[in-house]
């Protein structure tokens, strides 16, 4: 075996134990940084940070975005009379957006009254109908199977997997590991380019960046940070140098690499979060955990240039959106818990000053079903999705509003949403906000090359 071949075996095994390594959450060793790769394609002067909100279960669209002209609201009650949101309960959250739909109109959930502000000063934008794609489909090309379509449809695992990799279950790398790939050489500590607030997703997973772990509270310690073991410190130091020293073996080589660079980015990202303690952060709510993974976020991004970081791509989620039951009284909830901390980080980062520099964007497995089983909806498809940041084009509605009711032109069943704007073309927008040239957009998506370049930029930002 040539040095060549050696070296790229060595890098395979040891992106695909990093991989595995990972796939427990927040464990003493998660900051398995293996293979930080060479020299990144992207370079930057400015600071900018993308942020995935990721509701895990599929987000009830209908019940997100609900329609409101009299005429749409008819159809879509009719489809969930048991589970439909009253029209008059919709009046204070009615949109109105700054471009025409040709007498379509959208409102807010009630539950989500508190973003109605972002999206009336132009900082927030929703985008209909985004889902997984392999690339544009018709509905007569769904029935007759005569396009590539996402394997599994309507799987939960697969579907999350799809849109955070453009890849099912089993996938190696996500978009959002593979934009840190092009930028992290630029970034003081490469460790930091990639942080998950939640645990572990493989949507921040490059070919050679790795997500780092992070907890509400800061950074999670390599053996708790403990300064004894059974009582001994000396115990413990001699445990640290076994686990850090130098060794022949490929694998004990590297985990000794990983232990060390986890040591000392413990020691750094703490260090930096000192001068910026949780409570110089009044505006999140407390008893909601997304908020607090976003507080994180915001404390790390106000200390970015201690860390010396120009790029940072994040990841947060709230799970709990698989309703096929108790939807009426279970969606509202949780709806209103994404839109309370989307609220609080928007307004903090606008506190920071940061507020252009920062942008969150939602996303799910798949939308739901807008014909109810009964007092909840099934797996579906496409879905609605909120864009909120300082240098958003908000208060804008982008897509085509789709037909409501069953067996129109953008129901494959059920109510289930044909998607007209496919995750890539939606990733896409946000990657060249980021810096992403179009030159490296196919190594960050691999289907964009399927849409015409012109529909690359959707343009909410």
């Amino acid at each position: 075996m040539s040095c060549f071949e050696h070296d790229q075996s060595r890098r395979a095994f040891l992106k695909r134990s990093a991989a595995l390594g990972m796939a427990g959450v927040a464990a003493p060793f998660v900051t398995s940084l293996a293979a930080i790769g060479e020299a990144a394609a992207a370079v930057s002067s400015d600071y900018k940070a993308l942020v995935c909100v990721f509701l895990y279960g599929g987000n009830d669209y209908a019940n997100t975005l609900p329609p409101y002209d009299a005429a749409s609201y008819a159809l879509y009650q009719a489809a969930r009379s048991n589970i439909a949101l009253p029209r008059d309960a919709l009046t204070a959250t009615a949109l109105n957006p700054a471009n025409s739909l040709g007498g379509r109109q959208y409102a807010l959930a009630p539950a989500m009254a508190s973003l109605l502000p972002v999206f009336d000063a132009g900082r927030m934008a929703v985008v209909l109908n985004v889902g997984t794609l392999v690339m544009p489909t018709t509905k007569a090309q769904y029935q007759a199977n005569a396009v590539r379509l996402p394997p599994k449809l309507f799987s939960h695992n697969d579907q999350q997997s799809y849109f955070q990799a453009s890849n099912p279950e089993g996938a190696t790398s996500g978009w959002g590991g593979r934009i840190g790939d092009l930028f992290q050489s630029g970034n003081g500590s490469a460790t930091l380019t990639c942080v998950n607030a939640s645990g572990n997703a493989v949507y921040l997973t490059g070919r050679s960046a790795v997500q780092y772990a992070v907890g509400t509270g800061g950074p999670i310690a390599l053996l708790n940070n403990a300064a004894s073991l059974y009582s001994s410190s000396t115990a413990m130091a001699t445990l640290k140098t076994l686990m850090t020293g130098g060794n022949a073996n490929i694998l004990a080589n590297e985990h000794a690499r990983v232990s060390q660079r986890s040591l000392d980015t413990y020691t750094q990202l703490s260090s930096a979060l000192a001068g910026a303690p949780a409570a110089n952060f009044p505006l999140f709510p407390s008893g909601n955990s997304l908020a607090d993974q976003l507080k994180i976020v915001a404390r790390m991004i106000s200390v970015s240039a201690t860390l010396g970081a120009r790029r940072q791509v994040f990841f947060v989620s709230l799970g709990g959106f698989d309703m096929h039951d108790n939807l009426a009284t279970d969606h509202p909830r949780q709806i209103g818990l994404v839109a309370d901390a989307l609220k609080a980080f928007y307004d903090t980062t606008g506190a920071m000053g940061v507020a252009d520099k920062v942008t969150t964007f939602t996303a799910s497995d798949f939308g739901r079903t807008l014909t109810s089983n009964s007092d909840g909806a099934d797996h579906g498809w496409g879905s609605m999705h909120f864009v909120i940041g300082g240098a958003v084009r908000g208060r804008t509605i982008y897509g085509t509003p789709p037909a409501i009711g069953s067996n129109t032109p953008d129901d494959v069943g059920q109510g289930r949403l044909l998607p007209t704007i496919a995750v890539d073309q939606y990733a896409a927008t946000l990657a060249n906000w980021f810096g992403v040239s179009g030159g490296d957009m196919a190594t960050v998506l691999p289907n964009i090359g399927n849409y015409a370049p012109s529909s690359w930029n959707i343009g909410f930002v």
